[in-house]
């Protein structure tokens, strides 16, 4: 991670679940887990966002939300989907009102298992999402397109 010119920060947001993930993504911010050793940011503004992390599936309220806040984040961004709800839908899926995972309204980066997800895995998708950042700002200097 030493090739990174500035901290990532990071705005969550939980889509629809049972708020299981939304706990462990406020755990890595305790001192237990300290995800800002790595230079990383808890935001709540998009504007100033670099990775968005979501936790729960989508349904047709928040695939709007999600697709408003995904436009306002500038690029290069990294999408984080944390948990089994925000990959598939999870335990929701088959629930009237769940359209499935993140995917079916925004392009994901980084699929963290788990229900609910661990801190450390959580740790380990963010950092993994560091890379893929550093990735799309290298192809954008390059004049191409970041997924």
């Amino acid at each position: 991670m030493s090739y990174l010119k500035k901290s990532p920060w990071i705005l969550h947001y939980d889509a629809s679940s049972c708020n299981g993930c939304d706990i462990e993504v406020l755990a890595c911010l305790t001192p237990l887990y300290d995800v800002e050793r790595f230079g990383i940011i808890n935001t709540g503004n998009p504007k100033h966002a670099d990775i968005f992390v979501i936790t729960g599936g989508i349904n047709e309220q928040s695939s709007v939300v999600v697709k408003n806040i995904y436009d306002q984040i500038p690029s290069p961004k990294v999408v984080v989907a944390v948990g089994i709800c925000a990959a598939t839908g999870g335990v929701f899926r088959e629930c009237y009102n769940i359209k499935g995972g993140v995917n079916t309204t925004i392009p994901v980066d980084v699929y963290v298992p788990g229900c609910a997800a661990r801190p450390e895995s959580i740790i380990d998708g963010i950092v993994a999402a560091l890379s893929i950042l550093e990735e799309k700002r290298k192809a954008m200097k390059k004049g191409e397109t970041p997924l």
